[in-house]
């Protein structure tokens, strides 16, 4: 029975909390600071005036950090024409993991702000893209470098054979030379 009584208490003590923060409300507020206590003032607002006055509308950071952030995209588009090698492996695997966080955080966040959720997830492919250009350069340098290698060393071992064979005419000459000069001094 006193766990029922704790339980009043504490509600009791929750809801004399809220009205007791009441006079520093605006008349009318709601829970929240983004809640409006007029519901029926959003049905008679056209499209611009609701983005305006959307808890992630144009007046806050949720609207403008996703549209400079589109900046970076932009940017890494542009990075499609460069060359893999002159590529940083680590900036873009820096943009893959920084969009696939932030991706899953900005569905986490209250409010939740679709538009950053979808600049991340683009930051992120850009970045994913760039990663595996990056890679198959890699690759792709690693087997022509192989390549090169067996070249250079067939070369190498067809150069050292064709010096033993003129080292051993060489000896042969000698040695025939030698049997003449022995055959005329006898």
């Amino acid at each position: 029975m006193s766990s029922r009584v704790g339980f009043r208490f504490v509600n009791n003590a929750r809801f004399a909390f809220r009205n007791a923060s009441a006079p520093f409300r605006r008349p009318g507020a709601q829970g929240f600071r983004w809640q409006s206590s007029e519901a029926g003032a959003a049905e008679h607002q056209n499209a611009f005036q609701r983005l305006w006055n959307s808890p992630v509308g144009m007046k806050t950071v949720h609207f403008w950090a996703p549209v400079m952030k589109w900046c970076l995209v932009i940017a890494g588009i542009s990075d499609f024409a460069r060359p893999a090698e002159k590529l940083s492996l680590t900036q873009n695997a820096a943009l893959m993991g920084t969009g696939a966080i932030w991706t899953r955080w900005c569905m986490i966040i209250k409010p939740r702000n679709v538009l950053l959720a979808a600049v991340n997830f683009f930051l992120g492919c850009v970045g994913a893209v760039q990663v595996t250009r990056i890679f198959l350069w890699q690759r792709s340098q690693s087997h022509s470098s192989l390549e090169a290698a067996k070249v250079i060393e067939h070369e190498a071992v067809d150069s050292v054979k064709a010096t033993a064979e003129a080292a051993e005419g060489a000896i042969e000459s000698a040695e025939g030379a030698v049997k003449k000069a022995i055959k005329k001094s006898t």
